[in-house]
C-alpha cells in the first residue's frame, strides 16, 4: 500500500477544504486524515493505490470552490498502518503519534 503526506498552502481554511478532501478521499477509497494547522494551511495523510494517490494530489491542487491552493508540498511519508479507513477529518491541533508537522 502506497502512502502520501501533504502540506497544502493557500486559502484553504474556512472554505470547506477538509470536507472536500474527505469526500474525495472516500470516493478514491483511501485511508487517512486531514487537519487544519495553526498557520492557516492544511495537512493531509493518505494511503491506497499509487494511481489513486496521484489523482488525490491533483484534486487537492484544485480544491473546492472558494479555495486558492498555492502549493501541495510532499512531506515525509507516514506508516500506512497508522492511517485508518475510512478517511477522517481530525480536529485542529489534535495530537498525533505519527510525527505530523503539527507536532514539530
Amino acid at each position: 500500500m502506497a502512502t502520501a503526506h501533504f502540506h497544502v498552502v493557500g486559502k484553504v481554511q474556512n472554505v470547506g477544504f477538509r470536507w472536500f478532501t474527505r469526500v474525495a478521499a472516500r470516493r478514491l477509497q483511501l485511508a487517512g486524515w486531514v487537519t487544519n494547522l495553526p498557520d492557516g494551511s492544511v495537512e493531509v495523510a493518505a494511503s491506497g493505490r499509487q494511481d489513486k494517490l496521484e489523482e488525490f494530489r491533483r484534486v487537492l491542487l484544485r480544491g473546492p470552490d472558494g479555495a486558492e491552493v498555492s502549493a501541495v508540498d510532499d512531506l515525509d511519508p507516514i506508516d500506512s498502518e497508522a492511517l485508518e479507513f475510512p478517511f477522517t477529518i481530525r480536529r485542529a491541533g489534535a495530537s498525533s503519534s505519527t510525527g505530523t508537522i503539527a507536532d514539530k
